[in-house]
């Protein structure tokens, strides 16, 4: 079982280097916040219309795929599983509909000596219109639960993978950079800004070392030969409560350890140790990738605000 590899949470590829790697890590913040907030209002199209745009940028980035392909897999599955539950679900409006056209449909006419002029429709012309997309014996999927369904799974792939693919392109050292240079109009408010990019620094590099504790963990555990069934229900619930506390232990010892290189090294206030994390300069291909941000919005705007 290797967490490191098949859950590649907040780790940062470093080889081979793509065309996302080089881009500022400010405007790749810039996408991210705009993956983030562009699904609220928006219609299941739009939302859609992300899972698609996040995979293809993956594929185009040549990204291996070691490193997405299980991740990715493995989110598809769960937004697959969440799409179908939600979609057989009840829509809880407790509403029976029924056809907006009499079942003979009559066509009620008008006196010859009226104003009003009905025309009426061809067959063809006709949209039928059904609330019930799909009812068969106690599988029924209605366009409230089908619209939720896409909703809640398209949400889900949309936040976990775009914030991954963040992280697994821009080192620690640049998210911390880009962040501290858009924070930099909180100074006036006398906000600590470099205490809060350091700390964001320190959870980034802790990620890491969280999965590799519980990877440790888990080998032991199995390593042991442990007789489950003969253990029963109380005796696994113990062993796995002495398990988690065994992990925060060594967490908090790991955060000691942390805290006493960085004292060792000068890190007794972040304004008196300043660090020049990187050097942030926009390129070609980061003003390219403002344009096309601000073509992204523009499409959100126009064909993907929700009616």
């Amino acid at each position: 079982m290797d967490l490191l590899r098949s859950l590649p949470l907040g780790l940062y590829l470093e080889q081979p280097q793509t065309w996302l790697h080089k881009i500022d890590p400010r405007v790749k913040f810039a996408w991210l916040m705009s993956f983030l907030t562009s699904y609220i209002l928006s219609n299941n199209v739009w939302r859609v219309l992300l899972v698609v745009i996040l995979i293809v940028a993956t594929l185009l980035a040549r990204i291996p795929q070691r490193v997405w392909r299980q991740q990715m897999g493995w989110l598809l599955m769960l937004s697959f599983f969440v799409l179908a539950i939600a979609a057989i679900t009840p829509d809880a409006t407790g509403v029976n509909y029924q056809p907006r056209l009499p079942a003979n449909e009559q066509i009620l006419t008008q006196p010859a000596n009226s104003n009003n002029v009905v025309q009426e429709e061809t067959g063809s012309q006709k949209q039928k219109y059904s609330y019930v997309l799909f009812h068969k014996g106690i599988v029924k999927v209605t366009r409230r639960s089908w619209d939720l369904g896409v909703n809640l799974s398209s949400i889900i792939f949309t936040v976990i993978y775009s914030t991954n693919l963040y992280l697994l392109t821009t080192a620690s050292e640049e998210i911390t950079s880009g962040i501290e240079s858009l924070m930099q109009p909180l100074r006036r408010l006398k906000l600590p800004v470099t205490e809060i990019t350091l700390t964001l620094t320190l959870s980034l590099r802790f990620i890491p070392l969280v999965l590799e504790e519980v990877q440790n963990l888990f080998r032991s555990v199995m390593t042991r030969a442990i007789n489950w069934k003969k253990l029963g229900l109380k005796g696994a619930f113990k062993l796995w409560m002495t398990v988690a506390e065994r992990l925060l232990d060594n967490l908090l010892l790991r955060a000691e350890q942390m805290a006493n290189a960085m004292m060792v090294r000068g890190f007794t206030s972040p304004n008196e140790h300043r660090v020049q994390w990187h050097e942030l300069r926009l390129k070609a291909l980061d003003w390219l990738a403002i344009a096309t941000l601000v073509l992204f919005w523009g499409i959100r705007l126009a064909i993907g605000t929700k009616v």
